[in-house]
């Protein structure tokens, strides 16, 4: 899953907003920056292989430190306790829902993925719902979007002008899953992992600009 881990992110800015958009952003796809950075590490490993899953054409055949179960928890709590100490004030809440955020990813992950996320003993589970794409790009779109209406119904606009931003941020979000889902496939794990990187970056960034046009907490 890829846009669709961000209808969470908006969710809880939703509802805790002490935190910023952008660090929601990037706890949700926490798990995804520490696999792409030890995939290029050579720690964990990925191939690519067109037509795999309709929606998807990675074979994530070992990868059980940032998706293995144990491992998901670990370091959604690490992030979580990270970002607390930034938080002036309410820091048990600013780690609950940024811990949250993170193992968010792990939950919607195993909903999409083929049997890949490790849970113990070499058992590895997963729904497989990227074998239909019919399925599946409908399920991260609406996800995106409906985290995106709670967001912006629950953290109002200084402005108009605010809403139009929120919905054009919206309607990039959306075409990049397609160009994700109907472009072209990366051509080694390495350049999966650094447009991995590269993606939730500019989302991050993107999602700082937005929330600065609503109002603070």
């Amino acid at each position: 899953m890829f846009i669709g881990h961000y209808g969470p992110a908006f969710g809880a800015k939703s509802i805790f907003r002490r935190v910023p958009l952008w660090v929601y952003f990037l706890a949700v796809q926490w798990l995804d920056v520490v696999w792409s950075l030890l995939v290029l590490g050579g720690v964990e490993h990925l191939e690519i292989k067109p037509g795999y899953m309709q929606a998807s054409s990675l074979v994530l055949y070992d990868m059980p430190y940032t998706h293995g179960l144990a491992g998901a928890a670990i370091l959604s709590v690490l992030l979580g306790a990270i970002v607390a100490l930034f938080i002036p004030g309410q820091r048990w809440a600013a780690f609950g829902w940024v811990a949250l955020a993170a193992f968010s990813h792990w939950l919607l992950d195993l909903v999409v993925h083929a049997p890949d996320l490790w849970v113990y003993d070499n058992v590895k589970v997963g729904l497989g719902l990227w074998r239909w794409l019919w399925i599946s790009l409908p399920l991260e779109l609406i996800l995106m979007v409906g985290g995106a209406w709670l967001y912006r119904r629950n953290v109002p606009a200084r402005t108009p002008r605010g809403d139009v931003w929120l919905w054009l941020f919206v309607a990039v979000m959306a075409g990049l899953e397609l160009y994700n889902t109907f472009g072209p496939q990366p051509a080694s794990p390495a350049m999966a992992a650094q447009m991995a990187l590269l993606g939730y970056g500019v989302l991050m960034v993107l999602a700082g600009l937005v929330d600065m046009t609503r109002t603070k907490a």
